[in-house]
């Protein structure tokens, strides 16, 4: 068997950014708290916070940051609930699909903490209510996946560029 990593939840010399969604800013106000709470909890030493919009505008907003390069991972908060049209199918689609665009092309990790609920209720509840804090959850993958992304890049060679 060969090498095996495995990443930390410990901020300690890792810089994150959160990108949050104002639109159901109670529910999204809640998770940005919690993920506040877990960064700090776990030594994380930068932690900058940029509001947008909506969910949509998330993964336009975390490829600037990820271009940036002062951050290890990135944490893309957002709440979406279903209405009566199709309208939440789409939002919930296009931002989850941009987040994991970002992340592949920047090889910058974007976690995905946009809750897609059916309810008022269940959002409330996914966001500090007796099933947790979805916040708290995804900082600590972030912390996870960028302590991880820290040990494979001191540990492997470089990857051939296009083309090369």
């Amino acid at each position: 068997m060969g090498a095996v990593w495995r990443g930390r939840c410990d901020g300690r010399g890792l810089a994150f950014a959160v990108a949050v969604a104002r639109f159901n800013e109670d529910v999204t106000t809640r998770l940005l708290e919690g993920a506040l709470h877990a960064f700090e909890e776990h030594g994380a030493e930068t932690v900058d916070v940029v509001w947008v919009p909506g969910s949509l505008e998330l993964p336009v907003a975390a490829k600037w940051l990820a271009a940036s390069g002062r951050y290890h991972a990135i944490v893309a908060l957002g709440c979406v609930i279903r209405h009566e049209t199709r309208h939440f199918d789409l939002v919930v689609s296009g931002a989850t699909h941009g987040l994991v665009q970002v992340a592949v092309e920047t090889g910058v990790p974007v976690l995905h903490g946009i809750l897609a609920c059916y309810t008022k209720e269940q959002a409330l509840d996914r966001a500090g209510g007796p099933r947790g804090n979805k916040g708290y959850e995804v900082a600590l993958q972030a912390m996870e996946m960028a302590s991880l992304m820290r040990s494979l890049s001191s540990a492997t060679p470089s990857l051939p560029q296009e083309g090369g």
